[in-house]
């Protein structure tokens, strides 16, 4: 599904519930997960290929805040470039599945609802559930996300 705005004019009234958008791919590189690992979560399946293979993964894989942050296709393609306001956070994120290097992942984003504010009415909360997909289209990751944007009227 395509939205009816493109992302440069979206606005809270844009995303409908139950509306389904995909947008992708990303491609995980080695030395780019391994870099990452090796700055933020230096665990040996995460930072060295030879001693991964000895691991309970059989091999390298990336760290699962590697993956969050290749979300960037959630920023890039769904989230507003002109309404975003932030968000609160995020709930229940599960890493399902090992991201490897040379996996390409896109995303499935559904809107499961929307509220516009009562107390500041020229905004809304928009709810949607994240799921990242490799190439086999096996879900490795999910997520809810909670956003706030402005309104078009």
């Amino acid at each position: 599904m395509t939205f009816a705005a493109p992302i440069q004019d979206r606005y809270f009234e844009d995303y409908i519930p139950g509306d389904v958008h995909e947008f992708g791919d990303i491609v995980a590189e080695e030395a780019e997960m391994i870099a990452f690992a090796r700055r933020f979560d230096p665990q040996p399946f995460h930072t060295d290929p030879v001693a991964a293979k000895e691991s309970i993964f059989g091999g390298l894989i990336a760290s699962g805040w590697y993956t969050s942050g290749l979300m960037r296709l959630y920023a890039d393609y769904y989230l507003s470039h002109n309404a975003s306001l932030g968000s609160p956070g995020v709930d229940d994120l599960r890493w399902l599945k090992p991201l490897r290097p040379g996996d390409s992942i896109s995303i499935r984003v559904t809107v499961t609802d929307t509220k516009r504010s009562s107390s500041k009415p020229d905004r809304g909360i928009v709810h949607s559930y994240v799921e990242v997909l490799n190439q086999h289209r096996e879900i490795i990751m999910s997520m809810k996300g909670t956003n706030f944007l402005a309104c078009r009227e």
